[in-house]
């Protein structure tokens, strides 16, 4: 018999005895439950639940989840909006809890739970969100002329527009006159069958004085989810009129960098007034945008406010007006030249007595504003025979101006100055010199011997460098040589200055050969000149694994193994096992890809952190295992049937249920501490479980808390002690929770079938159900509306004959001892919900029978024949005076659509609330209890192996 080798203070905790019974895992089950602000719950086929909500509530929805080890649980959902998914796709709580719910989040979720143990159980729920927008209502005229007649005839629509879930039921009213189709001839009532529900037309044929009035669309969903409905109202006059604008600005604007800028629109018509607003084409308005009615100020504006502004007018009636503009920020950037040799002598050096040309290029805004000024050695330049100045197309090269000098003679050498200017004005020019001179030659690129082939460590600055010459120097791309891959910026191609390519933080993957080539901006307009550099990316091994615990007892053997994956230089490679700082062994690679170290007897010694460092000229890298004696951590069992029961009125007791991980993995475990403490509390009381013999793996293993008090929670903590020492520490909380029976456990909540009666209650569900069901009886779901949850039936075909009863018994509730001085005993509420659907219902009957009286059965609660396709709830009042039972007695009717089910059994400590319990049934919350049977206290008091 196991005994505690100390006891922790009364009234904290005490543990009578430590069980264990046979092994026991089991896979994951899960039902999905909510508990948020529901509307409905229904089915659809295939077994599907749909659960409605209205927008702006709070979803909640709860995984219930059983098997052992504790299932691992995740929600996903699809059939929504992408933009809406959980962070990385999945949330991994037992209950998802969505506040302000919005209508992009309906869809459909899927809970998933999974312990290994066979295969993941999955179970889903279709979230609907209801909604209702205010209505809009617009107005549209059309005017046709009817041949050979003095007369013109003006029809009116006026149309009525709601989004909404589920889809929108419209009514008209003129005035206080509700409208229908048929009601008046001069009025005619449709939807648009493109529309599919979600827009009403009001027609008004041929305007009469009457049709000048006020009305009013009313938009409805039915009250679903208490949405109510939504009304808009439009005055119809002869003055009603489609809204025109009218823009006070220019178009289009050019404006200077820092300049404010406003912009007004005013209504020039439109009944009733108008309202105003303005849009920008490139996205948002400027955050620093003022807006006054019609009025838009952008003070100090900048090139990335540059754009097209719409002002929009809508009154509702006919198109909304709609005017633009097209703000132009003037700037001038990017200033770069080239030289061309005589093109047609295909030369790459400037001579004389040939023809040069000198290009000047800058991205100018407003292009058509762009001037360019031409200087020698700072003297103005004009075209001539010899000296000609063209501007290119727009089309073929923007912004570029060129001058050709024809037959290049002394005189000519100099400095050549472009100047880029705007005819507005505000920017400041761009001024771009160029030298010709007998030194002026094209470019040549070499790279130096030292810098090709490169080799560098990961991690680390390089500079790739090609070195230019001639003059003057032009801009230098680099770019990738060996493959199609952008350079480390980013871009497929990288501008140097001074041709040096700078990378930081040098990764294996920039490893290749890269091209350095001329460009034609700031030197020669010739066929570029390219050179080669190799880059060698060197980094220490890679290896696996790089860190792996293992759990070992004393005087066994292990292995341990560390396989490089990639390194480079992939050859002389070493390695070198330690522990600790202690070396074990070197060694050198030669063909092979890992090396292995064995330790064939532990000893506490051994115990600790062994490294294998595998190293190449660029560094090391890892394997770390740590080894230990340390036992894994028990994993709590949940699936009891409500482990915890009364025994006093101010305390409560638990059955604390676990396996142990992996207990043959370390020594045998010798002993348990048990800590415990109140929920927000900080000290732990501790003490430990003596445990004899081995433990085997799934062994479930008991104990009973007691003294605890009524309703606080506790963490308890739980941890394994083996020769090596403390194992690692598993935690949870406990609660005093309510009794509850829905069936589901596979012990029917400790409830057994009378041996006395002429047949069994039968535990059912919808979805496992034989096909072959007697249809017109019985329920089709049970008590939640979930085809898969379990309630407790009677089945009455043959060869069951009418009269025949099946009586189903509770556990024994044990109640708290009577005060001597009280008045009365403890009262209880006893609820159960009941269905009772079919043509040859007979009856159901419940009583009550106290401890020591097993031949007294006091009726509780009777009710017969056919109730409908529905749940009931019944609640009683009792109040037994000792420990008692519940026996639900079914009794078959005259034929065979007669059966009875029973589902949500709870009883709870108080009375029954008066307006819970009308003529003993009563369609109501349900309620939960808040005792245990005696006879799980009655198990406990006897060791069990």
């Amino acid at each position: 018999m196991h005994t505690l080798t100390s006891v922790l203070p009364a009234g904290v905790c005490r543990g009578p005895r430590l069980l264990r019974s046979r092994p026991r895992g089991s896979p994951p089950t899960v039902r999905i439950v909510h508990s948020g602000l529901a509307c409905n719950i229904e089915e659809e086929r295939y077994s599907e639940r749909v659960y409605t909500i209205r927008e702006g509530e709070t979803l909640e929805l709860t995984c219930l989840v059983t098997g052992h080890p504790r299932p691992q649980i995740r929600w996903t959902k699809t059939a929504g909006s992408a933009s809406d998914r959980f962070q990385d796709s999945s949330v991994f709580n037992e209950t998802l809890r969505i506040s302000n719910i919005q209508r992009h989040q309906g869809g459909r979720y899927y809970c998933k739970a999974e312990n290994g143990l066979g295969s993941p159980a999955i179970k889903s729920i279709r979230v609907d969100v209801y909604y209702l927008d205010d209505p809009i209502v617009t107005v549209h005229q059309s005017i046709g002329e009817a041949k050979e007649q003095f007369y013109y005839e003006r029809t009116v629509f006026l149309r009525c527009v709601a989004n909404s879930n589920p889809p929108v039921r419209y009514s008209w009213r003129r005035g206080q006159e509700v409208l229908l189709q048929g009601s008046d001839k001069g009025v005619e009532i449709y939807e648009p069958f493109f529309t599919q529900g979600e827009t009403k037309i009001l027609k008004l044929k041929n305007l009469r004085p009457q049709d000048y009035a006020n009305y009013s669309c009313i938009a409805s969903v039915r009250n679903v989810c208490s949405i109510p409905d939504k009304m808009v109202s439009f005055r119809l006059s002869n003055k009603t009129a489609s809204p025109s604008i009218k823009l006070l600005v220019d178009d289009p604007i050019v404006v200077n960098p820092g300049e404010a800028i406003t912009l007004v629109c005013v209504t020039t018509g439109g009944e009733p007034a108008p309202s105003l607003t303005w849009v920008r084409s490139a996205g948002i308005l400027p955050e620093k945008t003022v807006l006054n009615g019609g009025t838009l100020t952008i003070p100090a504006i900048t090139s990335e406010d540059a754009g097209t502004y719409s002002c929009i007018a809508n009154n509702n009636v006919g198109n909304p007006a709609k005017k633009s503009t097209n703000i132009i920020v003037r700037a001038l950037k990017k200033g770069r030249f080239w030289i061309t040799p005589d093109p047609y002598h295909k030369d790459d050096n400037i001579q004389i007595g040939r023809e040069v040309k000198i290009s000047c290029q800058v991205e100018a805004i407003p292009s058509e504003e762009l001037m360019f000024s031409w200087f020698k050695n700072g003297r103005p330049l004009r075209s001539s025979e010899r000296m000609v100045i063209t501007q290119t197309d727009p089309d073929v090269s923007p912004g570029t101006t060129n001058l050709d000098i024809i037959d290049l003679k002394f005189t000519d050498f100099g400095t050549y100055t472009c100047v880029a200017s705007l005819k507005g004005g505000g920017i400041s020019d761009i001024s771009i010199d160029v030298n010709i001179s007998s030194s002026t030659v094209p470019p040549n690129l070499t790279v130096p011997q030292e810098k090709s082939p490169l080799v560098t460590r990961e991690g680390d600055t390089i500079e790739l460098q090609c070195q230019v010459t001639g003059k003057p120097k032009p801009i230098i791309l680099w770019s990738r040589a060996d493959k199609e891959v952008a350079m480390p910026d980013g871009a497929m191609q990288t501008e140097s200055y001074d041709g040096i390519l700078r990378i930081v933080n040098v990764s294996r993957e920039m490893t290749g050969t890269y091209r350095c080539q001329t460009s034609q901006y700031n030197g020669f307009n010739v066929k570029p000149r390219e050179a080669l550099v190799q880059l060698i990316v060197q980094y220490p091994p890679a290896v696996e694994p790089t860190f792996l615990e293992i759990r070992q007892g004393q005087g066994r053997s292990i292995t341990m193994s560390c396989r490089v994956l990639r390194a480079y230089p992939t050859r002389v490679l070493t390695y070198e096992w330690r522990l600790g700082s202690k070396l074990l062994r070197t060694g050198q690679f030669d063909l092979q890809d890992s090396t292995e170290y064995t330790v064939s007897s532990l000893s506490r010694d051994s115990y600790g952190i062994y490294n294998c460092n595998i190293i190449n000229e660029a560094g090391a890298g890892r394997c770390s295992f740590l080894v230990t004696g340390k036992a894994y951590a028990p994993e709590f069992y949940y699936d009891t049937y409500n482990p915890l029961w009364q025994n006093r009125p101010r305390v409560y007791s638990y059955s604390l249920q676990w396996t142990q991980m992996n207990p043959n993995a370390v020594d045998r475990i010798l002993a348990y501490r048990l800590g415990i403490r109140q929920a927000g509390q900080q000290r732990w009381w501790e003490q430990e479980i003596t445990v004899n013999g081995n433990i085997q793996k799934g062994e479930l293993i008991t104990y009973n808390l007691t003294e605890l008090i009524k309703p606080e929670a506790y963490e308890v903590r739980l941890t394994p002690i083996t020769r090596f020492g403390e194992g690692d520490s598993t935690i949870r909380v406990i609660k005093y929770r309510e009794f509850h029976c829905g069936f589901e456990d596979g012990n029917i909540c400790l409830f057994t079938q009378d041996d006395t009666d002429n047949f069994d209650w039968t535990k059912q569900s919808t979805a496992t159900r034989d096909t072959k069901y007697t249809p017109n009886t019985g329920p089709n779901a049970d008590r939640t509306g979930s085809k898969e949850g379990f309630y407790m039936y009677i089945e009455t075909s043959r060869p069951r004959l009418e009269g025949e009863k099946a009586r189903l018994v509770s556990p024994v509730f044990s109640v708290a001892p009577k005060n001597p001085y009280g008045a009365t005993n403890t009262a209880y509420c006893f609820s159960f919900y009941y269905h009772m659907y079919g043509q040859h219902i007979g009856s159901l009957n419940v009583y009550l029978r106290l401890k020591g009286q097993t031949a007294i059965e006091n009726p509780l609660w009777s009710s017969s024949g056919n109730k409908g396709q529905h749940w009931n709830q019944a609640r009683v009042n009792i109040n037994p005076p000792t420990s008692f039972q519940l026996i639900f007695e079914g009794i078959r009717g005259p034929g065979i659509e007669g059966d009875i089910a029973i589902d949500d059994v709870s009883i709870v400590e108080g009375e029954c609330m008066k307006s819970d319990q009308p003529a003993n049934s009563a369609v109501g919350t349900l309620a939960h209890i808040r005792l245990i049977p005696v006879i799980i206290l009655m198990s406990v008091l006897s060791h069990q192996r």
